[in-house]
């Protein structure tokens, strides 16, 4: 790529942060629409960009992207088995959708003690923590005889799972080459509907088929785990973790000199991490809304048999894996915004067919609503990596994606309480009541959010990994004396 570095507003590719000018609150605004004009910058076919991965780099993206799917089959096995757990525990599903709500609100703590564990001692020992508390957890949930036992093993199961998302993406990031970047991001985030597609296949093959209603397939899911461990155990720290421990090894005080990086970070990118929290709640709002409570919709509104779920739900994840390669690759030719933008502005365009289609045709329509979801979601890994302040890496990625979680935690609680508002004519015993009406609404109020979101937003595509080119270390070493500008100061690049 070009060096050369320009100040009009139509730059593209961030440039490091000690060569770029002051920017002005009046010219970042005055730049978010132009900086949209897609790049079209050349990048090699996928193939050639997944042959720049060396054995280690793969071997990384695999033990992650394996964690990844793992963690979104655990969560999904309670959206996959709302009608199953009310009838077992005696309460409504809005009441078992709690147990979502209660995951999705405590990742956030999680988030925060794994990601600051893995920043300051190494992502591979908070990893292989996080996966034997999924052990233990799924294998609790699979016993749980009351109510309240089920809530207080999914509310410690939130906490387990809120370590994991930073960590599998800084596992699998830190030390991938720059031009593999986007489709490596769009790979790994579709791990989120991998699980999901395995949840929904094992859900089938398990729940009320061989016994004990739904909880072999908790108990099953407390397997895979243990190969996952093993597998990382066989890994070393990534080569960009090492760097940066051995620059702070090498000041009389490592733990000092961690504090001091993190207040450098915060005091530099205070504004920015709000932001990505923002970000991150219409995202998982997104997700979400279009997906934890979809099944039961097409089983109480238009009385879809388990097989047909079961269908439906595969092709919807299959299409997502498909959106989340794809349009990872293209945010390095078109930008990360600018392919943000496109999918939401698409999914929003499907939302009427994905919710309002009573036949099999809704197939297609799920296939191309969560192509679009997971489209957008495919880009998030590496823009987040990219936004984030290095010396904290794992927990800034981690915990603006989980507390972005906790503001969504209550979505499948809100669909399944408005939508209890709008009954249908029953089924027997069965009341019915208009969810679809519900999730379309809901969804298109969130796709026009993270719209102006990403509008107004900063992206560094491009930026370095390499603890040379952090500004933020360099100033606890003092080697600066300025420090790194904001992080809207700093979004600069090369003319198209």
């Amino acid at each position: 790529m070009s060096n050369e570095k320009y100040d009009t507003a139509e730059e593209r590719e961030y440039v490091q942060p000690t060569t770029a000018p002051k920017m002005t609150a009046s010219h970042y605004i005055a730049t978010r629409i132009p900086t949209l004009k897609p790049a079209k910058d050349k990048v090699p076919n996928p193939i050639a960009l997944l042959r720049l991965l060396n054995l280690q780099q793969w071997l990384f993206f695999l033990v992650a992207f394996f964690a990844w799917t793992w963690d979104a089959f655990d969560f999904f096995t309670v959206s996959l088995t709302v009608e199953n757990l009310a009838e077992t525990f005696g309460k409504t599903k809005a009441d078992i959708t709690w147990g979502i709500t209660l995951v999705l609100m405590l990742r956030s703590v999680g988030s925060i003690i794994f990601g600051l564990a893995a920043d300051r001692y190494g992502r591979k020992w908070p990893f292989i923590i996080n996966n034997v508390l999924f052990i233990v957890l799924e294998l609790g949930t699979g016993f749980c005889s009351t109510y309240n036992q089920f809530l207080g093993v999914r509310a410690m199961f939130g906490i387990a799972m809120g370590g994991l998302y930073g960590n599998a993406a800084a596992t699998a990031l830190e030390d991938c080459p720059e031009a593999a970047r986007g489709i490596i991001s769009g790979m790994l985030q579709q791990g989120y509907a991998f699980g999901y597609l395995l949840a929904t296949v094992f859900t089938r093959a398990f729940v009320d088929t061989v016994g004990h209603e739904w909880r072999p397939l908790f108990w099953f899911g407390a397997g895979p785990p243990v190969l996952i461990i093993i597998f990382r155990l066989c890994l070393p720290e990534t080569q960009a973790y090492q760097e940066r421990k051995r620059i702070r090894e090498e000041t009389p005080n490592a733990a000092k000199a961690f504090m001091e990086e993190g207040k450098v970070a915060l005091k530099q990118h205070w504004m920015l991490l709000i932001y990505m929290v923002l970000l991150m709640a219409g995202f998982n709002f997104m997700s979400h809304g279009s997906q934890d409570l979809y099944p039961t919709m097409l089983s109480n509104q238009y009385n879809f048999s388990k097989n047909q779920v079961t269908i439906t739900q595969v092709v919807a994840n299959l299409g997502a894996m498909a959106g989340g390669t794809i349009v990872g690759y293209c945010s390095s030719i078109f930008g990360r915004r600018f392919s943000i933008i496109c999918m939401c502005f698409l999914g929003g365009a499907i939302l009427y067919p994905y919710t309002f289609t009573s036949t099999n045709a809704v197939i297609a329509a799920a296939f191309f609503e969560q192509f679009c979801v997971q489209g957008a979601w495919g880009v998030i890994p590496i823009h987040l990596m990219e936004l984030s302040p290095g010396s904290f890496r794992t927990f800034v990625v981690g915990t603006s994606y989980q507390l972005g979680n906790l503001v969504s935690s209550a979505s499948s609680t809100i669909e399944a309480t408005i939508g209890e508002q709008f009954p249908l004519p029953p089924k027997g015993k069965v009341k019915r009541y208009k969810y679809g009406l519900v999730i379309c609404i809901f969804l298109g109020c969130v796709y026009a959010y993270v719209i102006l979101l990403t509008i107004i937003g900063p992206e560094y595509r491009g930026k370095s990994f390499d603890v040379a080119a952090d500004e933020d270390m360099a100033v606890v070493k003092g080697d600066s004396t300025d420090g790194r500008q904001d992080s809207e100061d700093v979004e600069k690049g090369r003319r198209e």
